[in-house]
């Protein structure tokens, strides 16, 4: 029973928790490493790696547990999305990188709409695919949150209109 019962505050939790997704982490040990290789490719590295360099730190930088970090690194992959004279892998990688940095700050719909951009332009890319599986499921998992939460307001709100008609 006790097994029983821990297994359902643990799915509780995760669900509630967002635990799930496949999504790896970075460690601010290697953004700061990575930034390095940036300054000091700026310093006399030739045109692609300093883009290689960029490109390694925009993901570590949107695979961070710190919100600062992931929005840096959006600001990164944006501008240099605006700025593209790469081919289509080069801009797949960088849609997907912006895709799982407005995963990480909750912009759902964002994400879903940019994984759609880059699943256009490799439309068998698994990685694309899990991504947008991920997001499709924390956007039905967040619609039944707010369904329950509505739900609950309604409930209270009957309940106080019956229990102050029930006064009278």
């Amino acid at each position: 029973m006790d097994a029983a019962m821990g297994r359902f505050f643990e799915s509780v939790s995760n669900f509630f928790g967002g635990a799930g997704d496949q999504i790896p982490w970075c460690d601010g040990r290697t953004i700061a490493g990575l930034e390095q290789e940036v300054a000091e490719a700026a310093h006399g590295a030739s045109d692609p790696q300093r883009s290689e360099s960029i490109m390694r730190l925009s993901w570590a930088l949107v695979h961070s547990r710190q919100p600062e970090d992931v929005q840096r690194g959006i600001a990164m992959l944006e501008a240099s999305l605006a700025n593209v004279s790469s081919g289509p892998l080069q801009k797949r990688e960088k849609l997907y990188l912006l895709a799982v940095g407005y995963y990480r700050s909750c912009d759902y719909p964002r994400s879903r709409q940019l994984v759609e951009q880059c699943l256009e332009i490799a439309p068998d890319w698994r990685q694309a695919l899990t991504l947008r599986k991920t997001v499709e499921d924390r956007i039905a998992k967040d619609g039944m949150i707010g369904i329950g939460l509505t739900a609950t307001a309604v409930g209270v709100l009957v309940a106080g209109i019956a229990a102050a008609l029930a006064r009278k």
